[in-house]
């Protein structure tokens, strides 16, 4: 088995380069036709050639480099250029090939961004936790929108704390998230929840604008205070009793006389130097 088996058939390997922290690979594109997107017509006349860059999954912890030869062809129909695709290896307009983005999304899902963002760099694939966030919100949007049952839970979260936050919408059957939403003011839920009005119970945190949004558009919905809010509304139920039974300082036996004989030691002292000393 060769390099070349790793690649698609319509792609061949024209030269290789080995560095101390890359593998740079050049491919040339040896296919006859492309289809258009807009209108599905098999295309044959190629228009212009151009290079396209791309990173690959790592090779024994180095980057592994792409540079492919790519044919751009002419659709007669739409009368716009077409340029060359290879639709499960290197999608258009992107930097990376697909194996290499489903690597880095089950990395990202399986520990965190910015935990993926730090194991890439080790096997040489330089890519942020802000890329990794982007690239996750790009795939999520791009797949069917997914079947919701009718109880769901509604949580925020945060793009970067403090500056940017979104909403976050899980199936409670499936436990699996359906729907990523912008901000949480509660105007992106109320949008959702208008197109979803077979939903009868939602599970959310004490948050005032999702309470709102609920209630103006499922009036009939029950709306349930998630667990982690349950355990500190039970947590804040017991240290208001507690602290209603119990004084909140409790002095140790004969603090109070022993405090007393040193404030009064400390007035002796101050005394004393206060009196003018007279010499013979």
């Amino acid at each position: 088995m060769g390099l070349q088996d790793f690649f698609p058939k319509e792609l061949a390997i024209t030269a290789i380069e080995e560095s101390e922290n890359s593998v740079s690979i050049r491919l040339k594109s040896r296919s006859e036709h492309c289809v258009c997107p807009r209108c599905g017509k098999e295309l044959s006349r190629r228009r212009a050639t151009y290079n396209r860059k791309a990173q690959d999954l790592p090779m024994i912890g180095k980057a592994v480099l792409l540079t492919v030869n790519v044919y751009e062809y002419q659709c007669e129909e739409c009368n716009r250029p077409v340029a060359e695709s290879f639709d499960g290896f290197l999608k258009p307009g992107s930097r990376l090939t697909e194996r290499c983005e489903d690597f880095i999304a089950r990395l990202a899902l399986e520990s965190s961004c910015e935990g993926a963002s730090r194991i890439l760099k080790e096997l040489g694939v330089a890519y942020s936790g802000d890329s990794i966030i982007r690239l996750l919100l790009k795939r999520l949007k791009s797949r069917p929108t997914a079947e919701v049952g009718s109880i769901i839970g509604v949580d925020d979260f945060a793009y970067k704390k403090r500056r940017s936050y979104g909403t976050v919408i899980v199936d409670e059957t499936t436990r699996k998230p359906v729907a990523l939403l912008d901000g949480r003011d509660g105007t992106s839920l109320r949008e959702w929840l208008r197109h979803n009005q077979h939903v009868k119970v939602i599970t959310r945190d004490r948050a005032s604008e999702y309470a709102k949004a609920i209630q103006e558009e499922l009036p009939d919905a029950i709306q349930v205070a998630d667990r982690f809010h349950l355990y500190e509304n039970l947590l804040q139920a017991i240290k208001k009793a507690l602290n209603s039974e119990i004084p909140g300082a409790v002095a140790a036996e004969g603090a109070k006389e022993r405090e007393e004989d040193l404030k009064e030691e400390v007035k002796k002292k101050r005394s004393r130097r206060k009196t003018p000393q007279h010499t013979s």
